[in-house]
């Protein structure tokens, strides 16, 4: 969705538009399969003006005419966002481990192994599509939320089977996809075994208890302790 990211960058520099287009955003709103809700109610329900869910609702709009998107187009739509193959190192993520001291803002990682995670955690009603609800509400968190907004979001990225918990398994899923691209763009490259490693020692770290899963309090706590994640958490902000 390149055409939503493109509009919105810009939004700081353009003029106000003629009262006619804005007239035509509000129609076309009923002119897709799937109706967002109104534009005053995703105002106050983010941290984006109607003016900026005005531009992000064109450009979805552009890319996803039917008013929901699938998955391998939101992987299509994500190549678009990123189209080096860079993604920026979300907050609390292992990954981190990775990088040099301080932190670097970007991973390389496989844009369309990591997008069936990041569409899975857009995906919060897990119908297998993402509304534009979803999309901006998503997009509100990661860009303008507090720290513990965007944590607790990452925790849900993380939680992959939604059942309130992170096991080793799912953290391994998602670093692994992660090291898969990154590692060899690494200095010194990363061993094979590094992944694992890495998981074993992050998630005996947020284990707090020692029971085997890793709650969202346990996250939370965990992550605010750790410097690299802090500094993690303001790179992505300021990339963004």
């Amino acid at each position: 969705m390149g055409a939503v990211m493109g509009t919105f960058s810009s939004l700081q520099t353009k003029q106000r538009r003629p009262s006619k287009d804005k007239i035509e955003d509000e129609l076309e709103m009923t002119m897709v399969c799937h109706r967002p809700e109104g534009l005053e109610q995703l105002e106050a329900q983010t941290n984006f003006t109607k003016r900026e869910l005005q531009v992000l609702y064109r450009g979805f709009k552009n890319e996803c005419p039917s008013g929901v998107v699938n998955e391998d187009t939101f992987k299509q739509i994500y190549a678009q966002f990123f189209p080096h193959g860079a993604l920026p190192c979300l907050e609390g993520s292992p990954c981190v481990e990775f990088l040099p001291s301080p932190p670097l803002p970007f991973c390389l990682v496989d844009a369309s192994t990591y997008a069936h995670y990041l569409f899975n955690a857009f995906d919060t009603t897990q119908t297998g599509s993402v509304k534009f609800e979803d999309f901006v509400t998503a997009l509100s968190i990661l860009l303008r939320g507090t720290v513990h907004e965007k944590l607790r979001w990452t925790f849900n990225l993380y939680d992959i089977n939604k059942d309130g918990y992170i096991n080793k398994e799912e953290m391994m899923d998602i670093v692994k996809a992660i090291y898969d691209m990154m590692g060899k763009y690494t200095y010194p490259v990363l061993k094979e075994d590094t992944p694992r490693q890495h998981v074993d020692v992050f998630f005996q770290k947020m284990d707090k208890n020692k029971d085997g899963i890793v709650t969202l309090d346990e996250f939370l706590e965990s992550c605010q302790e750790d410097d690299n994640i802090m500094r993690s958490l303001q790179l992505f902000q300021n990339v963004m």
